[in-house]
């Protein structure tokens, strides 16, 4: 299988074409330190060609979910080198998912009120979690100020070179599902009249700015990217637009990024023609888990639309995953009601079918 075979991405050689997708945990402590079991629970799964940890906030400010990591203080970076070196012991090459949230939060988990904002003062219309877990409506963001972009673009940057100082071998920029980012791309949360919105390259400047500043600080084939195109997630609504997301690819060009990692199914044409101009390695995520079974994604890679697939939830109960695969042992099934719990249980109590 296709699958299973080496591939590489930027300077890592990998066992093989299978990422293990970003998913949040929700086991970081009020400090968005990780306690040191997390460090099994990416090691378990480190036969992942690679692995993308859950989102983890650039800055304090960029912290709008409960109980999610950071990468923007000592305390965290020591908890995120054990991780790295977990999952180096085993083989595994992993990178860090960069994520703020902008609107996408709510404001009792930010540092201040005022910290709670995106591109536009528009709420979203949603449900999100409070800072002691009560569901409520989403709040109307602070819509930034032009004068604030720089300082969230070089948060970015450091949390970039902290992955790496941990020994993490990259990170990915989380520019899908509806935060910041997506915000900046999507013409119905980025309504801003600076260089920053109206024009589809003026939408697509503030991720080209984050991107450009990581792969500076690190190198960009250590840099990937996320996006979600025609995603509905998060409230986000359907109002993408095919030409912005050109204009970031050609906002990108020349950086020599690692990867592009793209949400397929809402978007097949988009995808097509992303799948033309982008230069190097690109993975997709088709998103549903009955399409993750081995055919329908050896089919992506021997079609040619791919170069490598993520996968979320089967990497949850399914520790040994590729092994499974590979020896056709049936799969086990998850525990929805553990995804976002805290504690060891749902993380790295999943048995192991090939041991």
């Amino acid at each position: 299988m296709k699958l299973l075979e080496p591939w590489t991405l930027g300077p890592y050689a990998l066992s093989n074409r299978v990422a293990m997708a970003p998913m949040t945990r929700n086991r970081a402590d009020e400090h968005g330190v990780l306690p040191d079991y997390v460090a099994e629970y990416y090691a378990q799964r480190a036969s992942a060609g690679l692995l993308i940890t859950e989102g983890t906030q650039p800055s304090a400010k960029g912290q709008g979910i409960p109980n999610t990591p950071g990468m923007h203080s000592d305390e965290q970076e020591a908890a995120w080198r054990k991780v790295g070196e977990a999952v180096h012991e085993r083989g595994g090459v992993i990178f860090c998912q960069l994520m703020h949230t902008g609107r996408a939060g709510h404001s009792s988990v930010a540092p201040n009120p005022e910290d709670f904002v995106a591109p536009s003062a528009i709420a979203a219309d949603m449900l999100v979690a409070t800072a002691d877990g009560r569901e409520v409506q989403a709040e109307t963001p602070r819509a930034l100020e032009t004068s604030e972009i720089a300082e969230i673009v070089e948060s970015y940057a450091s949390a970039a070179q902290r992955a790496i100082d941990a020994g993490l071998d990259g990170i990915e920029l989380h520019a899908a599902n509806g935060y910041l980012p997506h915000q900046f791309l999507n013409h119905g949360t980025n309504q801003r009249e600076d260089e920053y919105g109206g024009s589809p390259e003026n939408r697509a400047r503030f991720v080209v700015e984050v991107m450009s500043a990581m792969a500076e600080r690190i190198g960009g084939d250590r840099v990937g990217i996320r996006v979600s195109p025609g995603g509905k997630f998060n409230d986000m609504r359907g109002l993408d637009d095919e030409e912005t997301y050109m204009a970031l690819l050609d906002g990108l060009r020349g950086l020599n990024l690692a990867y592009l990692h793209t949400l397929k199914r809402r978007s097949n044409s988009m995808h097509e023609e992303m799948r033309r101009r982008w230069p190097t390695t690109f993975m997709v995520n088709t998103g549903y888990h009955g399409s993750s079974e081995p055919p329908a994604l050896e089919a992506e890679l021997e079609s040619g639309s791919a170069d490598m697939v993520s996968v979320g939830r089967w990497f949850i109960s399914n520790p040994d995953l590729i092994e499974r695969w590979r020896a056709g042992a049936p799969l086990t099934e998850w525990d929805e009601a553990t995804f976002f719990t805290s504690g060891r249980e749902g993380l790295i109590d999943y048995n192991f079918a090939t041991r």
